[in-house]
């Protein structure tokens, strides 16, 4: 699972959520809506994009 990449772009701005969200957007790079990181796909992550799946666009790499 970790050679795969992952693209991960804000879609929502995180306004009006939880302080444990707004903290994981942080985590994974991202700040503002339209901004796209990449990463490497693992367990961790994943659970990461779990927590802002309303606020993210993931696309396989």
């Amino acid at each position: 699972m970790s050679d795969k990449t992952l693209r991960i772009t804000q879609v929502r701005s995180v306004i009006g959520c939880t302080k444990k969200q707004k903290e994981t957007i942080k985590a994974l790079g991202l700040g503002r809506p339209n901004y796209t990181v990449e990463r490497q796909d693992n367990p961790c992550l994943r659970g990461q994009i779990r927590v802002v799946q309303h606020l993210v666009k993931v696309e396989e790499l």
